[in-house]
């Protein structure tokens, strides 16, 4: 799974983990397409890794868009003809801090189900026709130790008091789109699992975090060049597995 006729999608690349992840499978053989909402965006990011002698091209693609996700799908078969790997990382926290888990607004919630979520499924749709030409289709869904339901359910738990509604429950969702896909593809080529990155030091933690992006990346790259006897169906963080 890292030589250079293998082929990568990762999502929401321009920056942040994303990024990181690009740099990584670029660095382990892997020719991977930096996608990004605004095309400009994507370009430039993706020339800095060039300009490194990494083997990253740009694409554009907005999870939240079905046009812009097909389009994809069409510039992808005509450059490459398959995929083999697709990281669907792109993902966003819309919750206000300042109100109760019954106070977030339903703006917030479809917001952030849209990207987390209905993005994930939308982009996985889009592309398994063409993961399924791979001879070794890997998804690796980024979701959150925040959408563990038993380790939010127990008082004694790190993550216990963490409640961020919109976003841990539409990683709760996501880990369960990939249990449900992960039993669709149980026969086939192709091995889906979620994972959790880290409390990492993105923008989207507001500076907070502790562990450093690099790091953040690692589980994702991982589980995206996982053997063939790898695993199918799990949520795992650097090697654990981690409790629904």
């Amino acid at each position: 799974m890292t030589s250079s006729s293998t082929i990568a999608l990762v999502t929401g690349a321009t920056r942040g983990i994303g990024l990181e992840t690009v740099r990584q499978l670029a660095e382990a053989g892997v020719h991977t397409l930096l996608a990004g909402r605004n095309r400009d965006g994507a370009v430039q990011a993706a020339l800095e890794l060039q300009s490194q002698g990494l083997p990253v091209e740009a694409i554009q693609l907005d999870v939240t868009d079905t046009a812009s996700i097909q389009a994809a799908a069409r510039e992808i078969e005509q450059r490459h003809g398959r995929l083999d790997i697709l990281v669907n990382n792109a993902g966003i926290i819309a919750d206000d801090p300042s109100l109760p888990v019954s106070a977030q607004s339903l703006d917030a919630w479809r917001r952030t189900f849209e990207t987390n979520l209905f993005g994930v499924i939308g982009v996985t749709q889009a592309m398994l026709p063409l993961l399924r030409r791979s001879a070794h289709g890997r998804i690796v869904n980024v979701s959150s130790i925040l959408g563990s339901l038993a380790l939010h359910s127990d008082p004694s738990s790190p993550i216990y008091d963490f409640k961020i509604p919109a976003y841990n429950v539409s990683k709760s969702a996501l880990n369960a789109w990939t249990v449900q896909l992960a039993y669709e593809l149980k026969d086939s080529t192709i091995k889906v699992n979620s994972i959790h990155p880290g409390y990492v030091k993105t923008d989207m933690n507001a500076g907070g975090g502790e562990i450093e992006i690099v790091d953040g990346a690692r589980t994702s790259v991982q589980l995206a060049l996982i053997e063939d006897d790898g695993p199918q169906g799990g949520f795992f963080h650097l090697g654990e597995v981690l409790p629904w």
